[in-house]
């Protein structure tokens, strides 16, 4: 009988992302492919790194959690990022929007943009990624490598799915 520790663990990619970036948009097209070639095999995890520059994205990061904490975030991510543009010309409607779209409670998604429950989450993810050299988005760490999808992601997909292989052997 073999104990669960004794079961390799999957490796951990953790996408840093701000959701209101064009290019993150883009990117989700890989975290899709990635999630196809892999499964269950690879544990991909969206982080926060809302860019000063689009003023919206951080309220969007909160919105998301929310989102997370009704059982729905993977797919709220899915459904604002396209919307990146809209985002920042209408702002929290958008958001709000997108939660009426997915079923989620409205109420509570506008509320925590008001009581800020998970603005400590955003904060620590957005904290993490800056000491790991996070400067844009979207950004990836797998096994403690970070490569950088802000400035050209071609060929992006192609090194991660390296570094996943070589870490599932």
């Amino acid at each position: 009988m073999t104990d669960a520790s004794d079961a390799p663990a999957r490796p951990v990619l953790d996408a840093w992302f701000d959701l209101q970036c064009p290019d993150c948009h883009t990117a989700l097209g890989d975290l899709t492919a990635l999630r196809e070639r892999y499964g269950p095999r690879l544990e991909i995890r969206v982080r926060h790194f809302p860019l000063a520059k689009h003023r919206h994205a951080y309220a969007a990061a909160q919105a998301a959690e929310e989102a997370f904490a009704q059982g729905r975030g993977e797919e709220y991510v899915e459904a604002l990022l396209p919307r990146g543009a809209e985002l920042g010309r209408r702002g929290e409607p958008v958001l709000l929007e997108v939660a009426a779209q997915l079923g989620l409670d409205v109420d509570e998604v506008e509320t925590c943009l008001i009581d800020g429950r998970h603005l400590l989450a955003v904060d620590a993810d957005q904290a993490e990624a800056k000491a790991l050299g996070v400067t844009g988005t979207p950004s990836y760490v797998i096994a403690g490598e970070r490569l950088d999808g802000g400035r050209s992601q071609e060929g992006l997909r192609e090194r991660i799915a390296q570094r996943v292989d070589r870490l599932l052997g």
